[in-house]
């Protein structure tokens, strides 16, 4: 029995559990995911300012830096380093010591972001990210102006903070992970390995798909085919840094134009075909100008083969690439297909079928980050 002059908990007295809080509304989870979204658009933007501005490498290459020091070691503002820095360090990019007083106070990479934002050799790096985001900012106004009217904003209006980022992003894949991917495939292999084998790179932007090609098979000759002429520039410089500019050759061209027959032991399209306004007219072409016996083998976006909502993680990242990037690129083109981003298995299936193929298989390689590979079967 309670003593009269201690009331027993009740929800009313404020000292008992008291009923369940409500809970949180869905328009509130959604403000939320909005407010969240903003602040890691805002970090991926700092990102691009310590890629380009030189802030991360000058960093892994000291021990520590000040404001000051980053900004005479970069010849920028030192304000501005500072106001970056104590950014970066607040969302857990860089350490910093533990100064009071803020112009002395010390940052620094960890490895983790060290190997992330400055080794362009790892699977991991990242920054290049930032740049293609900051590319698709810069022109927002057209792309309004394309989905008012249905035009589109051709590829080379984002410049080179999206031309290299597209290159920068996937090169380690290519150097590191391309050659065992296709040496993983016995029949795939046996047609690159034939003596004095003739390969074709369709879309080959800044060319390290080609190179990987070029250093893993050095019997064979290799043609690589973009429509971006400032892309062709650095893939011949690129080969010819790498030592294989004798068996590369470069072409601004539409592969949808290629001539001959049986031309070809092989033609890849990495990352390339949901782009081109023509993807049937292309395959019909490399069906023509590439053996029977030979092999097409298309890398495209690994996303769900259907389309579901919520969506998978990589489906919605690449439907952020389509929105800004790719589907406009591609309907900068009159008579586009408009393929978009997400191309799913099923649309490239009836591309191939369409331009003449018999079926699709999809080649047994896995952890190539969010690829899949295709063969296209004569």
């Amino acid at each position: 029995m309670s003593d009269s002059s201690t009331p027993a908990p009740s929800s009313e007295s404020g000292l008992g559990p008291g009923p369940e809080p409500e809970r949180q509304s869905e328009a509130e989870e959604l403000a939320e995911r909005v407010a969240g979204a903003t602040m890691a658009c805002y970090e991926l933007l700092s990102i691009y300012l310590g890629d380009r501005l030189g802030w991360y490498r000058a960093l892994a290459a000291g021990h520590g830096m000040t404001g000051a020091e980053l900004a005479a070691a970069t010849v920028t503002a030192e304000r501005y380093a500072r106001e970056w820095l104590e950014q970066q360090a607040a969302a857990g990019f860089l350490t910093a010591s533990e100064d009071e007083d803020a112009p002395s106070r010390r940052y620094g990479l960890t490895t983790a972001a060290a190997e992330v934002l400055t080794d362009p050799s790892s699977l991991l790096f990242s920054a290049p990210l930032a740049r293609m985001v900051a590319a698709s900012a810069k022109v927002l106004p057209e792309l309004l102006d394309a989905y008012r009217a249905g035009g589109g904003v051709p590829w080379d209006r984002l410049g080179d903070d999206a031309r290299q980022a597209q290159a920068d992003v996937n090169r380690p894949w290519f150097e590191r992970a391309l050659p065992g991917a296709l040496a993983g495939v016995p029949e795939l292999q046996a047609v690159l390995t034939a003596p004095a084998a003739r390969i074709a790179d369709v879309g080959c932007g800044a060319g390290w798909s080609t190179v990987s090609l070029a250093r893993s098979y050095p019997s064979a000759e290799l043609d690589g085919y973009d429509l971006d002429a400032p892309s062709i520039a650095a893939a011949r410089g690129n080969a010819e840094a790498a030592g294989v500019g004798d068996r590369v050759s470069f072409e601004i061209a539409d592969a949808a134009l290629l001539e001959g027959e049986d031309v070809y032991d092989a033609a890849f399209v990495f990352e390339a075909l949901h782009d081109m306004p023509h993807p049937v007219e292309v395959l019909t072409a490399l069906h023509r100008v590439v053996r029977a016996d030979g092999a097409v083998v298309i890398m495209d976006e690994g996303v769900d083969e259907r389309f579901a909502s919520p969506a998978s993680e990589v489906d919605r990242l690449m439907y952020g690439y389509s929105l800004f990037v790719c589907l406009p690129d591609s309907m900068s083109t009159p008579g586009s297909a408009a393929t978009g981003t997400v191309m799913r298995p099923a649309t490239l299936r009836r591309y191939a079928r369409e331009a003449g193929f018999r079926d699709v298989e999809i080649l047994p390689i896995s952890d190539f980050g969010s690829f899949r590979f295709y063969r296209l079967l004569h």
